[in-house]
């Protein structure tokens, strides 16, 4: 977090010189393609030396990881949790889904680099995912002290929500001529309900 202060401490350039490079490999994504980025590009867009972006990461590969981290939990902060009902929480994850289908970025590491994409959807969690089921299992646990949402593990419910929601994001094109972005935000409600009803 940047300091308000007027005397940058090295922690807030580094979080700065690390948002430069982030924001750098977005406008490289954007301009060439996932496959076509380079890392002496991102250096020169983000006025770095290459050195420096070695010291935070070790290939363009964990530069685009981390990016879509930044994405997702970017999402997670501008879409607060507004009630603590079961409603309230399907609303939420709804409106993050539709967000993810819409960001640029995202979409490019689906549709355009599937290999990327496949390592966080089939072999493995990655950093975003886990912070999005923490954030909904604690979601969920308020919801279920309210009664609004069935018994069982926040956790445990959290990841099969998560599941469902990621299909919709990553399937969202191919079913495009059958459901619209609002039938499918709608149809989604519906399943998420249904899931998480008592």
């Amino acid at each position: 977090m940047l300091s308000i202060s007027n005397a940058a401490t090295a922690e807030d350039v580094r979080d700065e010189t690390g948002d430069r490079i982030l924001a750098a490999a977005a406008s490289c994504v954007r301009d060439f393609g996932i496959d076509r980025v380079a890392l002496a590009e991102i250096a020169r867009r983000a006025r770095v030396s290459r050195p420096t972006i070695y010291r935070r990461w070790p290939d363009t590969r964990a530069i685009l990881a981390a990016l879509l981290t930044q994405r997702v939990t970017g999402v997670l902060r501008d879409i607060p949790a507004v009630g603590t009902d079961r409603a309230a929480v399907v609303r939420r994850v709804v409106a993050a889904a539709a967000r993810l289908r819409d960001d640029d970025l995202v979409m490019a590491v689906l549709h355009s680099a599937p290999e990327l994409a496949m390592v966080y959807i089939a072999e493995r969690l990655g950093t975003s995912q886990q912070i999005l089921i923490d954030a909904l299992a604690a979601d969920l646990a308020g919801a279920q002290a309210g009664g609004t949402v069935r018994a069982g593990d926040p956790r445990r419910l959290a990841t099969m929500v998560l599941l469902i929601a990621q299909s919709t994001i990553a399937s969202a094109r191919i079913i495009e001529s059958i459901l619209t972005a609002d039938d499918l935000a709608g149809e989604l409600t519906d399943v998420l309900n249904g899931y998480l009803s008592p």
